[in-house]
């Protein structure tokens, strides 16, 4: 794996682009280096054409991210509260809003291998991604209330539509961990796995959708994301919109050839 930043590490493998966040000692919390890196890493995997999915991920054993760097951003408090128009909070706007935005909208799938707490802007960075492996050991946790914010990182688009308005208010009212598998039951989480074997299946759900249909799972993530929020008539346009793409591509071509042949079909990812 190469090393993109100190803070972030990122690398490439036959179509897998895997991103891990690098600061195990801090619980992975984001400053302003490890969101600049993480921010850059994710949207040189969007824009690379031989990235066919991504794995998110961490370094360490205790936390996936606990969000926002609360020592460096007591410091920008000071700074701002000493400048005319200051705002400690513009990260979100510079960073955590890029971020988010480059998990959800990039054209292929991604993978979160959630290895520890998951907190605030790192619970939302989770919740972000198309798929997520969690550590029985992991725990989520919104975080802002208790540190008297609101939420950012999409967590008040996601979160509702994970697990409905009346149980994403009791979470971000509240805070408070949850552990892995009454987050699985919730539907926060989509595979729980021993913590020994988490880098393994994380990986390997990664691998199968990198060696996936690459247009069929960037059409998937635009119809999902149109559905939520347009009507039944309008979602129909887009799925005829997106099947006649996925339908024009190689890998639908290869996949029907496949099944008649009764084989396994060999994708390209276009």
């Amino acid at each position: 794996m190469a090393d993109h930043d100190d803070a972030v590490l990122y690398g490439i493998s036959d179509g897998l682009a895997t991103i891990t966040i690098n600061r195990p000692d801090a619980m992975n919390a984001m400053n302003t280096a490890a969101k600049v890196a993480l921010r850059d890493a994710l949207r040189s995997a969007a824009a690379d054409t031989g990235v066919r999915a991504v794995l998110l991920t961490a370094a360490g054993g205790r936390a996936f991210c606990v969000g926002q760097d609360l020592k460096e951003h007591l410091g920008k408090l000071a700074e701002a509260q000493g400048q005319e128009g200051g705002n400690a909070l513009s990260t979100v706007q510079e960073h955590y809003n890029p971020i988010v935005r480059a998990l959800t909208e990039m054209p292929k799938p991604v993978v979160a291998g959630i290895n520890g707490a998951a907190a605030g802007a790192g619970f939302g960075f989770a919740l972000a991604c198309d798929y997520r492996v969690a550590a029985d050991t992991a725990s989520f946790n919104t975080s802002f209330a208790g540190v008297a914010l609101t939420a950012d990182s999409g967590v008040s688009w996601t979160l509702p539509r994970l697990i409905g308005q009346s149980r994403a208010a009791d979470l971000l009212l509240f805070p408070r961990s949850i552990s892995a598998r009454d987050a699985h039951e919730l539907g926060i989480v989509n595979k729980l796995v021993p913590a020994a074997d988490l880098a393994a299946e994380a990986a390997a759900v990664a691998r199968a959708l990198a060696d996936g249909p690459t247009v069929a799972y960037a059409a998937l993530k635009e119809s999902l994301a149109y559905g939520a929020g347009h009507t039944l008539a309008e979602a129909l346009e887009k799925e005829d919109e997106l099947q006649t793409k996925a339908g024009a591509s190689e890998d639908h071509g290869i996949a029907v050839r496949a099944f008649l042949a009764k084989e396994k079909p060999k994708y390209l990812g276009r």
